[in-house]
């Protein structure tokens, strides 16, 4: 993915989304995604805008846009020192004219780099990484409702290792430097990191940029937050714990947002994971909206594929209907009861395993609730917490209580899994997580 194609969905100056009615929620994508205070947005190409069928889907369908590579570095600085806006500039201007919400993407990335940058190093790079961040964050100062201020800084693997790059090698507070320019720059646009396979939560790479994060939450780093590529396929497919990543990830303090969906596939299944994309993000109230990369299957960077929600001749395919459908089904989440519902689920037909991740005066845990042979219609996990510890935060389920031994319930839109599959929820804490075995009653 060192070449992919990416991006970050942008907003218009200070436009807040619009309350859609719900005669159009249910007709479009962005009126849709806008009824519960979210975008839907596609990445867009300058070069085509003048596509007349290209430009009527993306009027019709999408709140927000994000610029495809024309707000690279390599496209807004070809030469040191000599910045170029124009194919980025239109595109915004497009998006205000249709008051759509525009995303930029991105201002300090190891790939798509001029060749006078290819070619610096050390203190002349950093220097120059900085003043790049600065001068095209100035630029567009109010415009934009976000930047990936960094792109992809994490190397693939199981170790959870930052990518060698030539800012890498500037030094490790590099993404904190760039950060910081950022906001100085424009101190009121949402400040973004964005990566891909970071989808899964038991994945190094994932927990590695969920640590980085906490520790720039923990020193008033300028972070506000986070992109999930979210390129699914065969071989990197979407994950059962998505919904607890963006959750988890949320508990920190910062918004999350799902920037270059694309799912590749076809028919019912394809469908499928498009209805629990948008699904998961709606569940997660600081999930601020879903990107697709690209417009039509003819569009996208993987069009073999055929991993967008229009074909190549620009009719809607059966992934579109079912993001329409959920979206419109969806409930913006509220805050969830303090105690759990008062007939608690009883049988032995779910099983339960947690997932922790500790550091130095806390943690956050990840249960997966399994079903037995048969289907299962509520469910509930009892966790005893050790001494001195309190749970402070808790996604995807009810807790009774936040200390001693605690019973999580299903919440009100999961309680049902089918026999033999499984859902997660989460929690945060203060002090040591659990490490007493969960059981698990079900209904």
């Amino acid at each position: 993915m060192a070449t992919t194609l990416l991006a970050a969905s942008v907003v218009a100056a200070g436009a807040a989304v619009a309350l859609a009615s719900s005669a159009d929620a249910a007709t479009t994508l962005g009126a849709s995604a806008a009824a519960s205070g979210r975008y839907f947005g596609a990445a867009v190409a300058a070069n085509k805008l003048s596509d007349s069928t290209y430009v009527g889907i993306l009027n019709r369908e999408f709140n927000s846009v994000t610029p495809e590579n024309e707000m690279k570095i390599d496209a807004t600085e070809p030469s040191q020192g000599q910045f170029s806006y124009t194919n980025a500039d239109r595109i915004v201007s497009h998006a205000k004219s249709q008051g759509m919400q525009v995303r930029g993407h991105t201002l300090a990335w190891h790939s798509q780099q001029p060749g006078w940058m290819q070619n610096m190093s050390g203190a002349a790079l950093r220097t120059a990484m900085l003043n790049h961040v600065t001068q095209v964050a100035t630029h567009y100062k109010g415009q934009l409702s976000a930047w990936d201020v960094v792109n992809e800084a994490y190397a693939d693997g199981n170790d959870g290792a930052r990518r060698d790059s030539n800012l890498q090698r500037t030094g490790n507070d590099w993404i904190e430097a760039a950060f910081r320019a950022a906001r100085a720059a424009d101190p009121a646009t949402k400040l973004c990191y964005n990566d891909y396979n970071t989808d899964n939560w038991s994945w190094a790479k994932t927990q590695a940029v969920y640590s980085m994060v906490r520790d720039f939450k923990s020193r008033g780093v300028p972070i506000d937050c986070v992109g999930f590529q979210s390129h699914f396929n065969s071989g990197s497919p979407y994950p059962s714990n998505y919904r607890t990543t963006l959750s988890s990830f949320a508990a920190l303090g910062v918004d999350v947002a799902i920037t270059e969906l694309d799912i590749e596939g076809s028919g019912t299944t394809q469908a499928t994971t498009y209805g629990n994309v948008v699904n998961d993000c709606l569940a997660v109230a600081r999930c601020l909206g879903i990107t697709v990369w690209g417009i039509r299957d003819t569009d996208s960077w993987r069009a073999s594929g055929t991993p967008l929600l229009f074909d190549g001749n620009g009719n809607k395919k059966a992934a579109y209907t079912s993001a329409l459908a959920a979206l419109n089904g969806g409930v913006t989440p509220t805050t969830p009861p303090t105690t759990p519902p008062t007939s608690p689920p009883t049988g032995a037909g779910c099983t339960a395993s947690v997932t922790l991740n500790q550091w130095n005066g806390g943690f956050t845990a990840a249960v997966r609730v399994t079903a037995g042979s048969a289907a299962v219609n509520g469910w509930a996990v009892t966790l005893t917490m050790p001494s001195g510890t309190t749970v402070t935060n808790t996604w995807n389920a009810v807790a009774g209580g936040s200390s001693g031994t605690i019973r999580f319930a299903n919440a009100s839109y999961n309680p049902r899994i089918p026999a033999g599959g499984n859902t997660e929820f989460g929690f945060q804490g203060t002090g040591t997580g659990p490490s007493a075995t969960p059981s698990c009653a079900a209904s």
